[in-house]
Order: structure tokens, then C-alpha cells, then sequence
């Protein structure tokens, strides 16, 4: 890792819980000569005491270009908004995971284990892992009308009063099926633990190069979940009638409705995730954990 001279923190919108803790790393980290640099609600957590460094605080997306290191304080759905900002931005800015209640799969470091994982990341000792994202591009009249970045999913759905919806799905070039059903989600390794889990599809270990096609809820037994290169784009057509609602979204941070004939190209991402993973702990020690395997 190269030398880190500034650390962006990012808290759980109104994680109260935080706010003791977020002048303690500012201190800990300055003591170091490394700035802290708060982002913009997260600098709404501060005690009075941190009024002069919240004066200083940016968004999300302006942080992930200044921050050497991004420290993220709450569970799986803040880092996932964290992630978003730094794979649209281009960078390669790690990021390190506190979790603020049980174990996360991707806010893997507990509260004790904090200082000891940001002392091995200054010092360059933190183990990282690269995790694939996925960017997806959404065409509607013959151009591209929105790009996304994600680190967990992409998920093309029904509304939630909506009767059952078609989808035609290729991969490449190649059609594989049309499935009816409420929706589909594609899916990344680092995501299979995620919605693809909830909706029986397969869990896959992270560093795997690898994509997920997880139907939700089909009407056809035959749709199962596959796994394919991830050097494979997808593309996922809706087939729309009048009264149907469609809406595709992005790890559950964005999302919008879809018109008919519009089509979602995805595909892997050029940069990786750089997540920063605490070294007491394995990935199959967090599927035990999580998913309570072998207890009775």
C-alpha cells in the first residue's frame, strides 16, 4: 500500500453510537500525522468538541478522490454506498469496515479490533483483498442513458404490487433463456452472501472470477441460479407490457424505473474494490459466524 497521509471516515447516517468514536480515530490518526477527514453527515455525528473538523467535511464521492484510506463505521449497506462513490470515481482507495453490531460479511472488523487493523494499514502490513465491481450501463433509445458501478448486485425487478415480469437474458452474444418470475438478480461473489443468498442462489467465495444469474422467485421450477466467466457480459431485456412496472437497482443504493425496450448491459468492472480485511479472521470463520454452520 502506498504511504497514506489522509483518511476519509464515513459513519451510518444518525449511528449515534459513532459519534464517541469518531473524535477518537481523528486523534488517533492526527498523533501519527495522518489527517482525518470527515464526510458530510458523518461530521454531523461530531461531539461540539469536533466543530473545527466538521467545517472541513465533503461528500461521499469528493472524499473518495482525497482519501488515501476510507474507513467506514456501521454494516454492510454504508460500505456498499462507500464502494459505489470510489468505483464510479476510478480509484483505488482501500477501505476498512467497522461493523456497529453484529458481524458483517464485508464490515468484518469489530470495535476492538479497530486500531490494531488501521496500525497494520499505515504501516502497510493489513491484508487486502481485490474484489471484482460490476458497471452497468442502461440503453433506451439507441444510447446509453445511465452508468452504474456496484459491488454486490444488479437487480432488474417487479414493484412490489406488480404482477410477475418476462426478462430475456444473454450472455455475450448468446441467448440463454426468458424467465418469468419477479425479477433477476446478477450478482458478483462478493454479493452472493448478499440478496443472491436470500433468494436461494449459491454462495461463492470472493476472489472467484465469477458472475451469478439468480432468478427471484421464477414461476418455472426449471430457472435455477448459474455461474458464469465473468469475463462474460450479460444483457437483461425486460418484456413489457403496458401495466408492467420494472425498476432495476444497484447494491440497493440507486435504482430507477425502466421503460419498455429498454435493455441493461452489464459487465465487470475495470478497477477492483480494494476491502482491507482483519487478520484474526478467515472467510469461512465469517460464513460460520453468520450462517451458523454446524451448530444444532
Amino acid at each position: 500500500m502506498t504511504s497514506i497521509r489522509r483518511v476519509g471516515i464515513v459513519a451510518k447516517s444518525h449511528l449515534r453510537a459513532a459519534t464517541p468514536h469518531l473524535g477518537e480515530i481523528a486523534s488517533w490518526l492526527e498523533a501519527r500525522g495522518v489527517e482525518a477527514i470527515f464526510e458530510t453527515a458523518t461530521a454531523a455525528l461530531l461531539p461540539a468538541s469536533g466543530a473545527a473538523r466538521a467545517r472541513g467535511a465533503i461528500d461521499k464521492s469528493a472524499l473518495a478522490q482525497r482519501a488515501d484510506l476510507v474507513v467506514v463505521l456501521g454494516g454492510d449497506g454504508t460500505l456498499l454506498s462507500m464502494a459505489d462513490c470510489i468505483g464510479a470515481a476510478g480509484v483505488n482507495v482501500p477501505i476498512l469496515g467497522v461493523n456497529f453490531g453484529s458481524l458483517g460479511f464485508l464490515t468484518e472488523v469489530t470495535l476492538p479490533e479497530l486500531y490494531p487493523s488501521l496500525e497494520a494499514a499505515l504501516d502497510g502490513r493489513a491484508p487486502i483483498e481485490d474484489r471484482m465491481m460490476l458497471r452497468a450501463a442502461t440503453l433506451r433509445g439507441g444510447g446509453v442513458s445511465a452508468e452504474h458501478v456496484a459491488l454486490n448486485d444488479v437487480v432488474v425487478t417487479k414493484a412490489a404490487h406488480a404482477r410477475m415480469i418476462e426478462l430475456s437474458v444473454w450472455v455475450g452474444e448468446e441467448f440463454v433463456t426468458r424467465i418469468k418470475a419477479d425479477g433477476l438478480i446478477v450478482a458478483t461473489p462478493t454479493g452472493s452472501t448478499a440478496y443472491n443468498l436470500a433468494a436461494g442462489g449459491p454462495i461463492v467465495q470472493p476472489t472467484l472470477d465469477a458472475l451469478l444469474l439468480t432468478p427471484i422467485a421464477p414461476h418455472m421450477l426449471t430457472n435455477r441460479p448459474i455461474v458464469i466467466p465473468a469475463a462474460t457480459p450479460v444483457r437483461v431485456q425486460p418484456l413489457m407490457e403496458e401495466r408492467d412496472e420494472v425498476y432495476v437497482t444497484f447494491d440497493g443504493q440507486a435504482g430507477f424505473e425502466l421503460q419498455a425496450g429498454d435493455e441493461i448491459r452489464i459487465h465487470r468492472a475495470d478497477r477492483t474494490l480494494r476491502l482491507i480485511r482483519p487478520t484474526t479472521r478467515s472467510y469461512f470463520a465469517v460464513l460460520r459466524e453468520k450462517l451458523k454452520w454446524g451448530e444444532r
